[in-house]
């Protein structure tokens, strides 16, 4: 997806001067001047597709996605630092990457586009039900994505595993805990890569104080990245005051 929308600049002005109505006794004399700029953010979104298997929940590291049940979705919270795993990890591919684009001149444009984002390997192992537990509520079948289950004359659930992708949605929405899931979930993709400019980091420990998961620390005048840790977010990049991280899209995955 790329999207265009396009703005008359005394549109703009006109917006902002209304909204800025409030801070003034009165607007006639109230002129904005706005200068050219341009600006780019991205954004990721949960769509209504989500099957509630919660594998997001669990794989985000930073605890931002609400659990997701029978009744609500999983839903990004604001302490999303937009590393993109909930992205790679979701099995159906819901969860979206935007990024967008504002540039103001004579007229001003915004654009969005879709990033795309490569999938982690997921497989079933095993999954069974048991039948002990199972009331038979058919819950389980209607967020299957691949319609592997189904539920017959309050029989117990049937799944097929030769349609099951090991998601889990199933068990995670199951009030009974009746579905056990064995499965295994391939490691995370690579598809971004930080670069450290020594030379122009000034010390100021921002890096390290704002860094999520502790992947960077400042030992004698040197940026040191720990990679095992580093979930290649946009925090460090984004906050340092003088440019010397930055933190780059592969070529490959662009």
């Amino acid at each position: 997806m790329d999207i265009t929308f396009k703005k008359k600049m005394e549109n703009l002005q006109r917006e902002v001067t209304l909204k800025s109505a409030d801070l003034k006794e009165s607007v006639e004399d109230f002129k904005v001047e706005i200068e050219e700029c341009a600006v780019s953010d991205k954004f990721i979104n949960i769509s209504p597709q989500c099957v509630r298997c919660n594998l997001c929940v669990q794989e985000c590291p930073v605890d931002a996605i609400t659990d997701a049940d029978a009744v609500k979705q999983a839903k990004i919270l604001e302490n999303c630092v937009k590393c993109e795993i909930c992205a790679q990890t979701c099995p159906v591919g819901c969860i979206n990457v935007v990024e967008t684009m504002a540039d103001v001149n004579e007229n001003v444009q915004y654009r969005l586009n879709d990033i795309k984002v490569p999938h982690r390997l997921l497989r079933m192992n095993n999954i069974s039900v048991d039948s002990k537990k199972c009331n038979s509520c058919g819950t389980c079948a209607k967020f299957c994505p691949t319609q592997a289950i189904t539920v017959e004359n309050e029989e117990i659930a049937h799944i097929n595993k030769e349609l099951c992708i090991g998601c889990g949605a199933c068990a995670n929405v199951c009030d009974p805990e009746a579905i056990t899931l064995e499965r295994v979930l391939g490691p995370i993709i690579e598809t971004k890569e930080l670069l450290i400019d020594q030379e122009a980091c000034v010390e100021c420990f921002v890096c390290e104080e704002n860094c999520p998961t502790g992947a960077i620390k400042l030992e004698n005048g040197d940026v040191i990245l720990d990679k095992d840790k580093c979930i290649l977010c946009e925090v460090c990049s984004t906050k340092c005051p003088v440019s010397a991280l930055k933190l780059e899209r592969l070529a490959h995955e662009s």
